[in-house]
């Protein structure tokens, strides 16, 4: 009898420890899946990196839109600024006549044409067409401003008795005293005003 009970004890304390091992290795069991959550959630951050990468391309884009869009639309009128009075130019002189008949010719109104947002006046028809096929070769240097005045950095206005031609290109200056100041070294003015006249124009375009 007493076998028997010992025996019978022995297996209680032996179903009882496999009892608490099987719920202690449930337990550990339970919480793998945890960590592996864990795990599966932080993998899902590059995602979110990349999303924010993925933000500077399409501003890369929207700023590439703009600049073609700029490039598309230039600025209009490429004809430059032009010295004018009351919205003619040259007091209404006729800017071919300098080359055609060599002297100041007066336009007259009805013999007009529109560059560079002034008016433009011709003593002719002939004279007219000739400017509106190429209106740079007849206009005159430096937006029509004193070419004196230019080559010293400034503008002034001209008239249009004080005129020279060279090289086929056609300078006025603010009085006849002025151009005699001017041809004393013709070569010289034109290439110091040839390269003040960029940053001169920019201002004027302001």
């Amino acid at each position: 009898m007493k076998v028997n009970y010992f025996a019978t004890l022995t297996t209680a304390s032996l179903l009882s420890l496999a009892l608490t091992a099987g719920c202690t290795q449930s337990s550990t069991q339970t919480t793998n899946p945890t960590t592996e959550n864990t795990e599966q959630a932080s993998s899902t951050i590059p995602n979110q990196e990349n999303k924010t990468q993925a933000s500077p391309t399409a501003a890369s884009n929207e700023s590439n839109t703009k600049a073609n869009t700029t490039a598309a639309n230039p600025e209009a009128g490429n004809q430059g600024v032009f010295y004018e009075e009351g919205g003619i130019a040259i007091r209404g002189t006729d800017p071919v006549a300098y080359f055609q008949q060599g002297k100041p010719v007066q336009g007259k109104p009805q013999y007009t044409y529109q560059w560079a947002n002034i008016t433009w006046q011709f003593s002719s028809t002939q004279n007219r067409d000739l400017f509106a096929s190429n209106p740079e070769k007849y206009a005159p240097q430096y937006g029509g401003f004193c070419a004196w005045a230019v080559s010293q950095n400034y503008t002034a206005g001209t008239d249009p008795n004080a005129w020279t031609i060279v090289n086929d290109k056609l300078y006025l200056n603010a009085t006849k005293g002025v151009q005699s100041t001017w041809e004393k070294d013709i070569p010289g003015n034109i290439a110091r005003a040839n390269q003040n006249w960029p940053g001169i124009l920019n201002n004027l375009k302001r």
